[in-house]
């Protein structure tokens, strides 16, 4: 794909592309920032929030007592991720009217807004204003990114963070060997944040050093060896106030990588091993301990979950990157770019699939590939029109319309499982309702909101109030304290169905269906997420339909 001029469409009264494009991603990001701004509240908490809300309170409580309480240096396992989030969060909790987990879905929602600007960016940057519009629109109904933005406290930042620092190398490779001071400030704060987020933030180093092969090799070609080197070390040299600012800020939201210079490898040999008790989740029909996990996991569900029309325009931009490189007519800063923005958007993938680490949770450990793949698709995009613009004029209409009918069934399916996109599953698994037999859908438990919503007001709406001197007893199937958080001051919760009045379970592989009159029903496209079963009266042994890890 070599330069995409800025005008692959025709548009009317003589309005440029340009301001045409540029206005309409305008236009979807207002869109986006209200819909989340009105909805945020919809989305209930996961596995890790509370845990996550308890390591912001520590952290700090760190920095106010001068480092004196260092209790968060050493909490879980979290003291190996950054707290950026969480303690931005936690902080404005203190300055607006919004419970604590309201506001990390806020935090969520703008932190994902600013995603979505970064990649319109990056994508008009490459590819021109279609091609950032297109990015833009690709990864707005993204359902998997869409939903991770506003519950998942560290792959959805961890995502934004990475397509910041690309943003960066981008501009490097555009201006190399002469970086702007922008340039310069956005890699080192991209590459601080990225880090301070997730060790794996060091996986760009590896882009930028394979991604710049083309860019050296020309450099080698026409300038020399001796002035190549030269030059390499000049921009090498220029950067280095970028680096320490971006050491600074990985400090700061990540305490513990810089208490010891060898922290973040030890974090990094930590997490290439699995480093919990096993338990076992489903994939494609099979219940599969998580460090067994086949090869074909990964593939297997971004060919599944992802929006079809996604699939077809990064397939198409990850062949053409790679039949460009060895053209001797494409210029070697267009390789370089592509080959960094392909490398972003598989490698990660590659190397899990050789390397098989324990997986779980579907995809969510690499939604940080879902930008670079949303910008290549963009990219893909504005290049397919301006050839058509160019040759076949008149198949634009019917490619544009292939293009738009794609995002409108994400967009069908992003409303329909609302708020639960993050499970989306397209229409070669045939939807959630193809998959749910197959595939884990809400292992987050985010329908445990709507379920206690649903039975706090089925309770009232029955009138009917606690047995005397005690609260009403509630047995989870799930995650414990969202649960709890989700039901109130009014509600105890356990794993105790015995002695519980209500069974509150996901409609996942590992509860149990009941033989209870059921209270209240959470479904999107037929498939049960949650349920709440009237147990009072009932002997049930256990909520699990396998034993416990």
């Amino acid at each position: 794909m070599t330069s995409i001029t800025t005008s692959a469409i025709d548009t009317p009264q003589r309005r440029s592309i340009e301001r045409t494009c540029d206005d309409l991603a305008m236009l979807v990001l207002a869109a986006v920032a209200i819909i989340a701004g009105l909805t945020f509240r919809d989305y209930g908490l996961g596995w890790d929030d509370y845990t996550h809300a308890e390591y912001a309170d520590l952290l700090l409580r760190m920095f106010g007592s001068g480092f004196k309480d260092t209790a968060a240096l050493s909490f879980a396992n979290l003291y190996m991720y950054g707290g950026g989030f969480d303690m931005v969060a936690a902080l404005l909790h203190k300055v607006i009217p919004l419970e604590l987990f309201e506001t990390r879905r806020l935090v969520g929602a703008i932190v994902g807004v600013i995603g979505l600007a970064v990649t319109w960016r990056l994508g008009r940057r490459i590819g021109g204003p279609l091609a950032g519009l297109a990015a833009l629109l690709l990864l707005a109904l993204c359902p998997i990114f869409y939903g991770h933005m506003f519950m998942n406290p560290k792959d959805a930042p961890f995502a934004v963070a990475m397509i910041v620092l690309m943003l960066g190398l981008v501009r490097l490779a555009e201006e190399y060997p002469q970086p702007s001071p922008r340039t310069i400030l956005i890699v080192g704060l991209g590459a601080g944040l990225s880090l301070g987020c997730r060790v794996l933030g060091g996986l760009a180093l590896v882009y930028a050093m394979l991604g710049f092969v083309p860019l050296f090799l020309e450099e080698l070609r026409t300038e020399g060896l001796r002035e190549a080197v030269r030059r390499f070390a000049h921009v090498v040299y220029v950067l280095l106030p970028g680096l320490v600012l971006g050491y600074l800020v990985m400090g700061l939201i990540w305490p513990w990588s810089i208490m010891e210079p060898s922290n973040p490898f030890e974090a990094l040999t930590y997490f290439s091993h699995f480093f919990e008790k096993p338990w076992k989740e489903m994939f494609d029909g099979a219940i599969v301990s998580v460090p067994d996990m086949p090869w074909s996991y990964l593939p297997t569900l971004f060919a599944l979950q992802l929006p079809e029309v996604m699939l077809v325009l990064m397939g198409g931009a990850i062949v053409s990157t790679f039949a460009m490189l060895p053209r001797r007519e494409v210029p070697a800063r267009r390789k370089t770019i592509l080959l960094m923005l392909t490398l972003a958007a598989t490698l990660p993938l590659a190397i899990a699939m050789v390397k098989r680490p324990a997986l779980y949770n579907g995809i969510r450990h690499f939604v940080f590939v879902i930008p670079p793949m949303a910008v290549l698709g963009g990219v893909a995009f504005a290049w397919t029109m301006e050839r058509l613009r160019a040759n076949h004029r008149t198949w634009q209409p019917v490619v544009l319309a292939t293009f738009c009918f794609g995002l409108a069934l994400s967009l069908a399916e992003m409303i329909r499982l609302h708020p639960y996109q993050y499970t989306h599953f397209n229409h070669i698994a045939g939807t959630v309702r193809g998959a749910d037999d197959r595939f884990m859908l809400d292992y987050w438990g985010l329908a445990l909101k709507q379920a206690s919503d649903g039975l706090r007001e089925q309770l009232v709406e029955r009138q009917e109030v606690p047995p005397t001197n005690r609260k009403w007893k509630v047995a989870v199937c799930g995650p414990q304290r969202p649960a709890q958080v989700a039901l109130g001051p009014d509600f105890t919760i356990g794993w105790d169905s015995n002695a519980a009045d209500f069974a509150m379970t996901l409609g996942e592989f590992y509860c149990k269906g009941l033989t209870a009159p059921v209270m209240v029903e959470i479904k999107r496209d037929d498939v049960v997420f949650a349920r709440v079963y009237d147990i009072r009266g009932r002997s049930i042994s256990s909520l699990l339909s396998i034993p416990a890890p």
